[in-house]
């Protein structure tokens, strides 16, 4: 099956010396192989995923903060 990434959000976040990011956030969508119509049906897998507008990856902490992947750099919504 196909996939792909769908733009949901995004926003700034600011580290703890005050420095800020643009974070966007995706969806995962899977290419339905059904043929129900003339158009591409994608369907969300319930998986998502935030990066930096740069492109590096962040998790998501349990406290609703995020961590640039493989650092200590912890970012907090604004």
């Amino acid at each position: 099956m196909e996939h792909k990434l769908h733009l949901l959000e995004s926003f700034q976040a600011q580290d703890a010396q005050g420095k800020r990011y643009k974070v966007k956030g995706y969806e995962h969508l899977m290419r339905e192989d059904l043929f129900v119509s003339a158009e591409e049906l994608w369907e969300p897998t319930g998986q998502a995923e935030y990066r930096l507008d740069t492109g590096e990856p962040l998790d998501m902490l349990k406290d609703g903060t995020l961590r640039l992947r493989g650092s200590d750099v912890v970012l907090t919504r604004q």
